[in-house]
């Protein structure tokens, strides 16, 4: 979804601990905007973290720690077939992963970059394991 589809913007909230690490962490890349995540059927309703660079949504992050992003069809099947993130029945082209603790959270940054680079025209083949 468009940034200007999503309705009202508020700064995103507080996650739980590792997932706000990795919130803090994707705020401070270049040209991120950062916002509330809504509840899908109530708009009112706190739901997580946004994430856009421009207008494209980069992903987001839901209050309970699990990371919804959006990527290219032959990376969303290279991360699914290297078991480095899980199919989002929701929408074709997006995957998820579930941040747990340290090491998941810095798996996590990782996935978001991979999402970044490619909103910004870098293509990166997925070999061997990210880093941990």
């Amino acid at each position: 979804m468009k940034l200007g589809e999503k309705g009202r913007r508020v700064a995103p909230p507080v996650l739980e601990e590792w997932a706000q690490v990795v919130s803090i962490e994707v705020q401070s890349w270049p040209g991120v905007i950062s916002a509330t995540h809504w509840f899908l059927h109530d708009p009112t309703q706190v739901d997580g973290a946004d994430f856009y660079v421009g207008d494209a949504e980069l992903g987001h992050l839901h209050l309970d720690g699990e990371l919804h992003l959006g990527l290219t069809p032959p990376l969303r099947r290279a991360l699914i077939k290297a078991k480095l993130a899980e199919p989002f029945r929701w929408a074709r082209d997006w995957v998820q992963f579930s941040i747990i603790d340290l090491s998941s959270a810095l798996h996590a940054i990782w996935l978001f970059r991979l999402g970044y680079d490619r909103l910004h025209g870098i293509t990166r083949r997925i070999s061997g394991s990210p880093p941990r």
